[in-house]
């Protein structure tokens, strides 16, 4: 019955993740450029939104980094619109969002999992490691050598990009900001991340970090994601500002684009509320 309901759960998810709702999202002004990751193995193709009066200033600005971040049916479109809009409003301050394009999105995203479960998703996995060395240890300095950037960096994902955040946040917090992750699958690894989390938080660095997270109605999701927002209730570092949104009304498809706005005021505007 137990692998019954894991193979509903998974056929449920992967509809959900192939059947998103078509947009046409205008893709906004942007660089791009290729670079060789001997971290990956592979050459990257990278997307770059700046802020409108980037070319005009030598002001240096704080740096977003997205996976999922390719033009072509990936997310960088409407997170960079959007972002635009939030500093045209100045709901938040002006930020460099880097998009990297997906190659092997599945290989790239998970940790090691040692569940037959995993396996039919993303039959190769354990790749985060390396693409996380690949951020950290090269395109960090990329970016640097290219733009004009401050210290402040950020990461954001949904859905697997999200159990990336999520992940990274645990093991390498040190590396980002904020993080934001939207629907982020905690079940995988038969929810590793919720097992070990208290854990974790016992090492975490004395460095302020903030963290926002949402959960939908997805049911393998929202499980993990309200057992992490009571880890983190009972358990979070006073050095980790965090917020749980819960919504129920948003599926799995939609939760990106429908808590993206208060997502980034939360984590980068003026935080009156936290």
């Amino acid at each position: 019955m137990k692998h019954f309901v894991q193979l509903v759960l998974l056929s449920l998810f992967l509809a959900n993740c192939s059947n998103k709702p078509q947009y046409n999202d205008p893709i906004p002004k942007h660089d791009s450029f290729n670079m060789e990751s001997r971290e990956v193995g592979e050459t990257r193709t990278i997307n770059i939104w700046t802020p409108e009066d980037y070319k005009e200033s030598n002001v240096s600005y704080p740096v977003l980094y997205m996976p999922d971040g390719g033009i072509e049916g990936e997310d960088f479109p409407h997170i960079a619109n959007t972002i635009a809009e939030l500093v045209k409003n100045k709901s938040i301050p002006p930020i460099i969002l880097v998009g990297i394009a997906n190659t092997d999105r599945r290989r790239d995203l998970t940790g090691f999992s040692e569940t037959e479960y995993d396996k039919q998703y993303a039959p190769q996995t354990d790749g985060a490691k390396n693409y996380r060395a690949f951020i950290s240890n090269e395109l960090f300095a990329e970016i640097e050598k290219r733009y004009r950037v401050t210290d402040k960096k950020g990461l954001i994902g949904e859905s697997l990009a999200g159990l990336f955040v999520v992940e990274t946040l645990f093991l390498k917090p040190e590396l980002f900001d904020f993080y934001i992750a939207m629907d982020p699958s905690l079940w995988w690894n038969n929810k590793h991340l919720t097992h070990t989390a208290k854990d974790d938080l016992v090492n975490f660095p004395d460095k302020n970090i903030r963290f926002w997270f949402a959960g939908s109605s997805a049911v393998d999701i929202s499980d993990s994601t309200n057992k992490l927002a009571e880890i983190l209730k009972a358990h979070a570092p006073e050095t980790l500002i965090w917020k749980y949104s819960n919504e129920p009304n948003e599926k799995h498809n939609t939760i990106f684009r429908a808590t993206k706005e208060k997502a980034f005021i939360w984590a980068l505007g003026n935080n009156k509320n936290e």
